[in-house]
């Protein structure tokens, strides 16, 4: 049985300590696949850095909208020349909009703009994007139809908002599901059934997020089979075929041959 762990963090400070020994039980626990994903520009170096020493390791580059403050133009043109360095760059991302963290409006204005110039960025490339939106559903899908991104891409650790899930796959998105669904007070059944079986991936979003039963503490990719487990439950298939359904969409986003 393998997992697919679409989204970690493990170019965050929490795992500086015991990083290769998290690693390798990762990978011993069955997850024989995972993406590192970038914030900023040095999370991006740092998670290409740990990608080259691990085979099963990838990676998206990019900025996140609660990383724009720090951020300058020429970021992008830094996340681009790592992106067209490195064959283990699979996305950009994440980018998108938080509007939970940020109420000013000239700011946000900022935020649009970082995502519009990311998602092109993408294009350019030929990459599918990571998206991170939180209490901006409305302006996420509106740049989204105007910016379209020709490999669509992720929404991550996706809020369970029915309309914008619904929106999000009509778009041709995946939607990806992290330990919220878990939580005993989350209620996601709706959500996670308005989601095509084929567009249905799972991730850890490490370090963050730890699910039942282990809520409250660091989160790691070992983890990550108790949100396939919930939504095996959710639509009343086994555990197994659900972990083999998450593993090959989250191959098809990313592009992810086995000669990569």
């Amino acid at each position: 049985m393998e997992l697919f762990d679409s989204h970690s963090h493990y170019n965050d400070e929490k795992f500086k300590d015991d990083l290769d020994e998290i690693i390798k039980s990762t990978y011993d626990s069955g997850v024989t696949t995972l993406m590192c994903i970038g914030y900023n520009v040095e999370s991006s170096k740092k998670a290409i850095e740990i990608s080259n020493k691990y085979d099963f390791i990838y990676v998206a580059c990019g900025i996140s909208p609660n990383d724009i403050e720090q951020a300058s133009l020429d970021d992008l043109k830094e996340i681009e020349e790592m992106a067209r360095n490195n064959s283990k760059v699979l996305a950009i991302g994440e980018i998108g909009l938080d509007y939970y963290w940020e109420k000013d409006e000239e700011k946000r204005k900022i935020q649009k703009e970082f995502f519009k110039k990311q998602i092109e960025l993408a294009n350019d490339l030929d990459l599918p994007i990571v998206i991170h939106t939180r209490d901006a559903y409305i302006d996420t899908i509106n740049i989204l139809k105007e910016f379209p991104c020709k490999n669509t891409g992720i929404f991550h650790c996706c809020p369970l908002n029915n309309e914008l899930i619904k929106d999000g796959v009509k778009l041709g998105y995946y939607i990806s599901f992290s330990g919220v669904i878990t939580f005993k007070n989350s209620k996601p059944e709706q959500a996670v059934l308005n989601v095509p079986i084929d567009k249905i991936l799972i991730e850890t979003d490490s370090p963050y997020l730890a699910p039942e039963p282990y809520r409250g503490s660091r989160n790691d990719s070992t983890k990550v089979i108790e949100v396939a487990r919930k939504l095996s439950e959710i639509h009343k298939i086994s555990l197994e075929e659900m972990c083999e359904i998450t593993c090959n969409n989250a191959r098809k986003v990313y592009k992810l041959t086995k000669d990569i």
